[in-house]
């Protein structure tokens, strides 16, 4: 903490103190206690320079450590994140898809991001990720972190509360075989862009879910009675909490209460899965057949308006003078 500290009180470190200080710090981090850890990164998480091999280093702790300098510190590059999400697993990258701001560079590396692990099906093995991931100390150098950390617990907590009454009334959300189903990454976009109501990066994210047009994302959308997104949410397998709270949020009539739960609650409780299924399919088939790349397009109409006949002039051999005798 007394490296930290000093490192703090620079105001503009040079090439050789950022240098000194990554090497210090990396031997004194391995050799200390995991509060020691978790204060370190911390207090670091509001340093707005560090060198990058130190917030490598950092982002790449199990999450319990580095969840809040991935949520908070904008002393992260976005090449720096991008590696972390990579290699770091599914925990990691919900980590960075919770920071207040992401560039279109990083948006795009996690939407391409796939992870091939199955998801958990046991209650218990749901619920110990988050746990684990949000199982931070507050500390006075990150307040605004563990508070903004707290509320993904909560909403969390809620979401596996639901999805634990859904279990028990007979529905079996967890077999997926043969379907097409969300990843945790395009999970954690979708909830991230709902909670900012950012509807153009949603829009790009649910047609990535799809393997659609965008034109299709956005006319999902556009049923104002999100009885379509609830469609598709619950053919895609979104948890249900995280469906609700989608609709809630792009559709503020959704978020009123009826019967002690949301007009969305209702809304989503009424759909049988494998009918909304049979319909995303329809829509993504119609999609397919009426839908046109803009490479093909722009070819199609080049050759469009192209003349159909090209007037070529003949060789000089083949042209006859003709005189006057």
């Amino acid at each position: 903490m007394a490296t930290v500290s000093s490192f703090e009180g620079l105001a503009h470190p040079t090439r050789s103190e950022l240098r000194q200080f990554a090497e210090l710090f990396m031997p004194l981090f391995q050799a200390s206690s995991d509060e020691a850890r978790r204060q370190a990164v911390a207090a670091l998480s509001q340093s707005k320079t560090i060198p990058p091999a130190v917030a490598l280093f950092i982002g790449s702790q199990p999450i319990a450590i580095a969840a809040p300098f991935l949520t908070a510190s904008q002393a992260i590059d976005d090449d720096i994140l991008i590696i972390i999400a990579r290699s770091q697993g599914t925990a990691h990258a919900r980590a960075i898809v919770s920071r207040d701001s992401l560039s279109p560079k990083v948006i795009d590396a996690l939407v391409a991001l796939r992870h091939s692990e199955p998801r958990q099906t046991a209650p218990a093995a749901v619920a110990e990720e988050p746990a684990e991931a949000l199982a931070l100390p507050p500390t006075g150098a990150s307040m605004e972190a563990a508070d903004f950390v707290e509320r993904l617990a909560s909403e969390e907590a809620m979401r596996e509360r639901i999805k634990g009454l859904a279990r028990h009334l007979g529905r079996n959300d967890g077999n997926r075989l043969g379907l097409r189903t969300l990843s945790d990454i395009q999970e954690a976009l979708l909830v991230r862009f709902a909670r900012a109501r950012e509807a153009e990066s949603f829009a790009t994210a649910l047609a990535d879910a799809l393997s659609a047009s965008r034109w299709l994302a956005e006319r999902i959308m556009l049923d104002l009675s999100g009885q379509q997104l609830a469609t598709t949410l619950t053919s895609l397998g979104m948890g249900f909490l995280d469906a609700v709270f989608v609709l809630e949020r792009l559709y503020r009539h959704l978020a009123e209460p009826q019967h002690n739960v949301t007009r969305a609650w209702m809304v989503l409780d009424a759909l049988d899965p494998e009918e909304c299924h049979q319909r995303v399919e329809a829509w993504r088939r119609a999609d397919s057949y009426t839908y046109k790349p803009e490479d093909q397009a722009r070819t199609e109409q080049a050759a469009a308006s192209a003349p159909n006949a090209v007037r070529q002039v003949p060789p000089a051999r083949d042209i006859r003078i003709v005189g006057r005798r």
